[in-house]
């Protein structure tokens, strides 16, 4: 049995840029709170949360991992999070387990990508959000600069709720206390801040504060909660993982005043019967269970493991569970907390709190478990996960080996939200996308160490697709006598191009008996079918709206293999006159990398027809370069930026959205695809 309630958990997410030392803060967190006996490394591949092979081979976190410790009363969650941007879906994902998002920061490094992408996701998503300075010990740039450079970025609202002192030798309580000597500041004058921020938000405490001069930290932390909340208040935090300097009074921290689940920003969930009402659990433990799955393992001992946050009742060893909308239901049978690795049996899950369950097949990532038929038709806000861009053609090297690799990757892709596998009918390739060159390498080294199984890659075809640019109408009679029963349909249709986006819209206007109602969803498949084919290229058609208005039928011959060739045929006459156009991905780069090669960088993407949209100093002199540029220009991009920048250089990119090929481009798409389809 749980020894704490509700209110006495935190859930912490710890995301931030690799190199930042989350994992390392994770250990020293659980040493100083007494959960761990011994301080691991991740030099020495020992750490509770990098337990994975190729994250120890690497020495950096690959996926995320769940830990947690008991201080003062108090359960401490913790999620640790990796920081290289191909593995961003991974932190994305264990958000909505947390309460709090702590953003870490290396001191040495100051601000980047990851670190701007999480403070503005966790803004745009109302998450109460911390900045932990991370390695305040070593050799950096002087630690005010670097408060300035956050506050610059992030707003003045990021304040300081502790100080270095003695050179990175220990931090001051800025918050509860208002004096003490620090490396940089006055004590006394960021207390005043803090107050300052935090009665903002209560106008009668700002009335008392005014009166008074002075407000105890009792009054103060039901409007530290509020602020936290509405992003009025970012608390700093200063901290070395490595030497313990400051960990403590992290914990310390974590407990007096970061929300519990009952003050963190409520968790909405979507019902289904109903899209524009949102649905709020209660996190009273004895309501119905409601419970979101965030994370998806394959272990190797103990098999499929699905890890869940409790958002309302109790769930314990004897509890029956239904998922999603499924009627039937499993039970529990063995709970489980997880330390990394490792996983401890308990005997209930309280609400707000984080638990596993192990070896139930139809557990997904983002299912939500319940044990009644009232929220049967539930799910959670979509986190809105960046689009996997980067991909690569695989096929297995020994034959034979199909099903095993099917298997592999479906468990693979169970594990990882921004990893997709296409079958691109037009070119036979099997397509695994992720978010990065790294984040494919690392999924071919899983099939090959984890799973055995040895493939073939190379690069993808470029997902081109199609659409039409102005209306036009369409008509085609299939008429076929062979002695025996016939064939016979006709289909007059009109098609209008949609908004980028808008996808496909299929209307019946059909009058009368024309074409029989029975007939209408083989009209459909036909119109579907030259979809999937395209009408230049071979590549899918979007982004447009048909509507059949007429036809004939024959009481006797007429089928539905004879409307869907008669739709196809007409679907195609009406794209022949619609001034169809191929459309190909563009990508928004983020290219990060030293600031003297700015030139060469910038004639690569112009040569690769790239626009550079904006440049961004860092520290240490580099620069952050962001621009746009189509993605079947970047094949070779990785190589060709280290090249350019001494190995220095890196870069993310994310969908941006579909624009017309140069004339020469389509005329080349649209030639190789009438000699595949001639060689076939």
């Amino acid at each position: 049995m749980p020894s704490y309630t509700t209110e006495d958990i935190r859930n912490i997410a710890l995301v931030g840029h690799g190199g930042c030392g989350k994992t390392t803060l994770v250990e020293s967190l659980l040493y100083h709170a007494g959960a761990i006996k011994h301080l691991g490394r991740v030099e020495d591949k020992n750490t509770v949360c990098d337990f994975e092979p190729e994250e120890q081979e690497l020495q950096h976190s690959l996926n995320s991992a769940i830990a947690s410790a008991d201080f003062n009363g108090c359960h401490i969650n913790l999620l640790d999070t990796p920081g290289y941007p191909d593995f961003l879906g991974q932190s994305l994902s264990v958000a909505p387990a947390a309460d709090t998002l702590a953003v870490v920061i290396n001191a040495q490094t100051g601000i980047d990508s990851v670190t701007r992408r999480m403070m503005d996701w966790g803004r745009e998503h109302k998450y109460c959000r911390m900045i932990i300075i991370n390695k305040i010990d070593g050799d950096h740039p002087p630690l005010a600069d670097l408060l300035n450079q956050i506050q610059d970025a992030f707003g003045k609202e990021c304040l300081p709720i502790n100080l270095p002192a003695g050179g990175g030798t220990s931090v001051v309580d800025c918050f509860f206390q208002t004096d003490g000597d620090t490396d940089f500041s006055s004590v006394a004058g960021l207390h005043t801040a803090l107050v300052d921020q935090v009665v903002e938000v209560d106008e009668d405490l700002m009335e008392l504060y005014l009166e008074q001069g002075e407000i105890s930290p009792q009054q103060l932390h039901d409007p530290f909660e509020k602020a936290l909340r509405e992003g009025h208040l970012v608390p700093v935090c200063f901290v070395s993982a490595r030497e313990g300097v400051g960990v403590k009074e992290l914990l310390d921290v974590f407990k007096r005043l970061m929300p519990n689940p009952r003050e963190g920003t409520a968790h909405p969930f979507i019902n289904d019967d109903d899209p524009g009402t949102e649905m709020r659990p209660e996190l009273d433990p004895d309501k119905h269970v409601i419970a979101h799955v965030f994370k998806i393992t394959y272990d190797p001992f103990v098999g499929k493991l699905s890890t869940f946050r409790i958002h309302q009742g109790t769930v314990t060893k004897d509890t029956q569970l239904l998922i999603d909308d499924h009627r039937k239901a499993f039970k529990v049978g063995h709970l489980f907390k997880l330390q990394g690795k490792k996983h401890t049996e308990i005997d209930k899950g309280i609400p707000g709190d984080i638990c596993a369950v192990a070896k139930v097949d139809d557990l997904h990532f983002d299912a939500i478990l319940h044990d009644s038929k009232e929220e049967a038709h539930i799910h959670f806000q979509p986190v809105g996960f960046p689009k996997p861009m980067a991909g690569i053609a695989i096929e297995v090297k020994n034959r034979g080996d199909e099903q095993k690799l099917s298997d592999a990757l479906e468990k693979l892709a169970g594990e990882d939200p921004c990893l997709q596998l296409e079958r691109n009918t037009a070119t036979g390739e099997t397509v695994l996308r992720g978010l990065g060159d790294l984040h494919l390498r690392i999924i071919l080294d899983k099939l090959r160490n984890r799973y055995s199984v040895e493939v073939q890659t190379h690069p993808p075809s470029i997902a081109y697709r199609e659409t039409i640019t102005k209306a036009a109408e369409g008509h085609h009679r299939h008429k076929k006598q062979s002695g025996g029963a016939g064939q016979f349909g006709e289909v007059f249709l009109r098609i209008e191009p949609l908004e980028s986006g808008k996808g496909f819209e299929f209307v019946n206007k059909i009058v009368g008996a024309s074409i029989p109602g029975q007939f209408i969803p083989a009209v459909e498949k036909g119109v579907r079918q030259a979809l999937a084919s395209g009408a230049i290229a071979a590549c899918p058609m979007d982004d447009l709206r048909v509507i059949v208005h007429d036809g004939k039928h024959h009481p006797v011959d007429s089928n539905e293999v004879s409307f869907i060739s008669a739709a196809k045929k007409a679907f195609l006459d009406a794209c022949s006159k619609a001034n169809p156009i191929v459309l190909e991905p563009i990508v928004e780069i983020q290219v990060t990398a030293p600031d003297t090669s700015m030139g060469d960088i910038a004639g690569d993407l112009s040569s690769r027809r790239g626009q550079i949209k904006n440049t961004e100093s860092q520290p240490n002199g580099r620069l952050l370069i962001t621009g746009q540029v189509p993605l079947a220009e970047l094949t070779d991009y990785q190589s060709r930026l280290k090249s350019l920048t001494g190995g220095e250089g890196s870069y993310t990119m994310d969908f941006g959205y579909y624009q017309a090929v140069p004339a020469n481009v389509q005329q080349e798409l649209a030639k190789r695809a009438k000699s595949h389809a001639g060689a076939s």
